[in-house]
């Protein structure tokens, strides 16, 4: 069926929605068949549960499609506070069962029933935040510099800064990295000179090389211990340097992930086969099931599902040529550019595990939720700009009648 032109379904770019749906169906399949092999009897009640949040972020994602800029930027101060504000709840409600399990207060929970992830929805106001901020400044500043540069460095450091400050009391490394892969792609997009980049870029990788020494020598984690690194986290990082050496007890799941991913070899196992107890199948190790039962092949076409939506964002944040929305989708890319290759990554043994859910596979409503309203943003950039170019067309027709009509008059 042709579309009118000017029509709400004319304005709405389905080249986004298409990789993000098949995305929610392969992610229905995947925690179906885990929680079908790990949890038989609540099949029913948690990917039931899975398909109501899928519902209500698509809900709430064509809800922020119809945002106009104006609205969207007004309101971007009281999104950031609020976040903030309900980050500040799980250290104070939370489950002692479950901190014991992850190490991380991250979760609200209430008379015994886990709630929601907070963290989860920051990453979308502190986006916004962070692409307003950098449209201010520049508007402010039409000329650059060093020394405006780091001024620009300075105050998006403001913003980051509390958020990482609760982080670190969830204990909550994990999403921290997050944040920072967030701060990092808007920096870069924002015309920093590299003079600041590289040096700082060099001292990230220095760091790390350092940590990576220090922990591998002998007493290294004693020290980083006795320094306030949390055993979990120890624990995680011998884990991805050497997953089979403690294999029966501390380095359980990356050694199964790796032995379940390299079983489904290159076509997989089948539909809902599996062979191993993989801890939090359903959510963080999500990659397991796809790789065991679909293989190679079904994680090839994953990554490109993920890749072609990437790169519809792109385009569409190139069409639109509008400065606050293009921060606002570099943000969001980055988000989903690093859970994507965290999760993956750690699933395969590259990268430690943290704990970052797949976007749109990974069963929980918070992590859900948040990925689709973020593709609401997407959806809403290129809704605005067909909107302002129908209007265009429109006034230029009425343009046109006038001095048709002044012609015959004369």
């Amino acid at each position: 069926m042709k579309m009118r032109s000017g029509s709400i379904e004319s304005r709405i770019d389905y080249s986004v929605i298409l990789p993000t749906l098949f995305l929610l169906i392969i992610g229905v399949v995947a925690v179906f068949v885990a929680v079908n092999q790990d949890f038989p009897n609540n099949v029913a009640n948690i990917v039931g549960q899975q398909i109501m949040w899928i519902l209500l972020g698509i809900v709430l994602a064509f809800l922020v499609m119809f945002f106009s800029t104006k609205f969207l930027w007004q309101v971007t101060p009281l999104l950031y506070v609020l976040g903030l504000g309900i980050m500040v709840l799980p250290l104070f409600f939370y489950s002692p069962t479950l901190v014991a399990s992850t190490g991380a207060k991250n979760w609200v929970t209430i008379n015994g029933m886990t709630l929601f992830q907070p963290s989860e929805f920051m990453k979308i106001s502190y986006i916004i935040m962070m692409a307003r901020i950098i449209v201010s400044f520049h508007k402010r500043n039409p000329i650059s510099g060093i020394k405006k540069d780091f001024q620009l460095i300075g105050y998006l450091l403001l913003c980051t800064f509390p958020v990482l400050l609760l982080l670190g009391l969830q204990s909550d490394l994990g999403t921290a990295l997050v944040f920072l892969a967030i701060f990092g792609g808007l920096v870069l997009m924002s015309g920093v000179s590299w003079k600041i980049l590289l040096p700082t870029f060099i001292l990230a990788l220095a760091m790390i090389a350092g940590f990576l020494a220090l922990f591998t020598s002998p007493g290294g984690t004693t020290i980083l211990h006795n320094l306030g690194m949390d055993t979990y986290q120890i624990n995680r990082i011998t884990a991805w340097l050497d997953p089979f050496k403690y294999a029966q007890s501390t380095t359980y799941q990356q050694a199964q992930s790796l032995i379940a991913i390299g079983s489904g070899g290159l076509t997989g196992q089948g539909f809902n086969m599996s062979n191993l107890l993989i801890p939090v199948r359903e959510s963080d190790m999500i990659f397991t099931v796809i790789g065991e039962n679909f293989g190679f092949v079904g994680g090839l076409v994953l990554i490109g599902l993920y890749s072609l939506l990437i790169y519809r964002m792109l385009r569409v944040t190139l069409v639109s040529n509008n400065r606050f929305y293009s921060y606002i989708s570099t943000g969001y890319i980055m988000m989903l550019l690093f859970h994507v290759f965290e999760n993956i990554g750690a699933a395969t043994g590259l990268l430690p595990l943290t704990g970052i859910p797949l976007p749109f596979i990974s069963q929980g409503g918070s992590s859900m939720i948040a990925s689709l309203i973020g593709v609401g943003l997407v959806l809403s950039m290129s809704y605005q700009y067909n909107l302002s170019v129908d209007k265009e067309q429109t006034n230029n027709i009425r343009k046109y009648k006038k001095i048709t009509i002044k012609r015959v008059e004369r």
